[in-house]
């Protein structure tokens, strides 16, 4: 008995450690290529300066769920699906009459990503997801905030290779907001060039 049980203590401690050991292709890109890259480009004084990713925020505005609350269901298991991380539901911070809104009514979903599943899932979107747009040229260079962050608009969550179309209960969007420490535009775009982001060139 004790001989199963120091077996199984052992292969956690393996699952583990290899837990701890992985790292996503688009953080090695980070620190092999995007750090050096910008201490030239912007002269930082030291690698501690160089603007990183802090946080992905996925947000799904679900205004029908107001009369079919099915459809929302639908959302917070596709942003699963899509992130593998569970969504938290967000809910109407005041009442609307004309829309047959009331305080507190479930009206979307939303995820926020860090650390590893944040990089996952931005080497998905950047290599994967973009391109099967149709017609794709590139994403715009105008949807910064003045602050470092940029937020991408996505017309329909079959975007990604994740979402069957055969059990998809609605055609919906999502915003992306991707949230670095750069202090300027200038400084986050270069940031996500270097990983990979397309923007548009003309």
């Amino acid at each position: 008995m004790k001989n199963g049980q120091n077996s199984e203590k052992q292969n956690e401690s393996a699952v583990s450690s290899a837990g701890q050991s992985y790292t996503p292709r688009l953080k090695a890109v980070y620190h092999e290529r995007v750090v050096p890259a910008m201490l030239k480009d912007y002269a930082y004084a030291n690698a501690m300066q160089v603007p990183r990713l802090d946080r992905v925020v996925l947000n799904v505005g679900m205004g029908e769920a107001v009369q079919n609350v099915k459809l929302l269901e639908g959302a917070l298991l596709e942003l699963k699906q899509i992130t593998g991380q569970k969504p938290v539901m967000t809910r109407a911070k005041k009442a609307i009459a004309g829309f047959k809104l009331r305080e507190g009514m479930p009206i979307g979903a939303k995820v926020t990503l860090r650390g590893n599943r944040m990089h996952e899932f931005l080497d998905r979107l950047m290599n994967i997801a973009l391109p099967r747009i149709r017609d794709f040229r590139g994403v715009s260079t105008k949807a910064f905030d003045g602050n470092g962050n940029y937020t991408l608009g996505l017309k329909e969550q079959l975007t990604f290779p994740e979402i069957k179309y055969d059990e998809v209960t609605s055609i919906h969007g999502m915003d992306i907001t991707i949230v670095t420490t750069a202090k300027r535009n200038d400084e986050a775009r270069s940031l996500l060039a270097h990983l990979g982001m397309p923007f548009r060139t003309s």
